[in-house]
Formats: structure tokens, C-alpha cells, sequence
């Protein structure tokens, strides 16, 4: 029995070794840069347009809905994401403020990047109509 409780403690202590080197590897990591333009409301056109984006492990697919010239809505189709799903409360931010330019989620920066990157590229296909 001792033997066993040695074998287990000497498993249960290389899993946390394991995965904090991995908490820290991750924390690392330099994140991709995602340059995001401007997007002139006035120049938008009525209807429903789709953004996709992707960078590093998130990817991103969204609906943009606009109607007079205002953003109505956004619906995330999908987010694969890590830890990032706390991002997709960015969209809400977009709505109210009209703009893609809001600050980011602590703790779900490239998810928050790559959502506003995604509308950018759905306002701009309205544009580009």
C-alpha cells in the first residue's frame, strides 16, 4: 500500500509540473498582431454580411446585420477559442458604440482582436457592395 501512495504522489506531482509549465508556456506566448482598420458607418448598406478571421488558435465567423446605416446585430456562428469565450461580450460593445474601436477583454485579447477583425470584414463587404 505505501508503495502505491509513493507511485501516485510521484504521478500527481508530475501532472502539476506538467501543467504548470504549460500554464506559463501558453502565458508566453507573443500574440499575433491583428491590424484593424476604421470603418466609416455613413458608407454602409442594408443587409446581412459575414466576417471570418483567424489567428493563432482562434478562429472566428460572425453575421453582421446593418439597417440605415447602423449596426443591428452580430451573431457569432462560431469561436473556436481556448479561453477566450469571455470575448464574445464585444459584440455587445460594438452595437451600443457603433464602432469597432473598443477596448479589448482582459484576459481575451486575440478572441476580442479577432471578433473585431471579423466585423471589420462584414462592414466592409457592406461597403464594398
Amino acid at each position: 500500500m505505501k508503495k502505491f501512495l509513493t507511485i501516485v504522489g510521484i504521478v500527481l506531482a508530475l501532472i502539476i509540473i506538467f501543467a504548470t509549465s504549460m500554464f506559463f508556456y501558453i502565458k508566453s506566448m507573443k500574440l499575433p498582431e491583428i491590424n484593424i482598420g476604421t470603418v466609416d458607418n455613413s458608407k454602409l448598406n442594408d443587409g446581412t454580411y459575414t466576417g471570418d478571421y483567424s489567428a493563432g488558435l482562434v478562429k472566428v465567423s460572425l453575421k453582421v446585420t446593418i439597417d440605415n446605416k447602423t449596426i443591428k446585430d452580430i451573431i457569432i456562428i462560431k469561436h473556436e477559442n481556448g479561453l477566450g469565450k469571455k470575448a464574445e461580450v464585444i459584440k455587445d460593445m460594438i452595437i451600443n458604440k457603433q464602432t469597432i474601436d473598443v477596448d479589448s477583454i482582459s484576459g481575451a485579447t486575440l478572441s476580442s482582436e479577432c471578433i473585431r477583425k471579423a466585423v471589420e470584414i462584414a462592414l466592409n463587404k457592406s461597403i464594398n457592395k
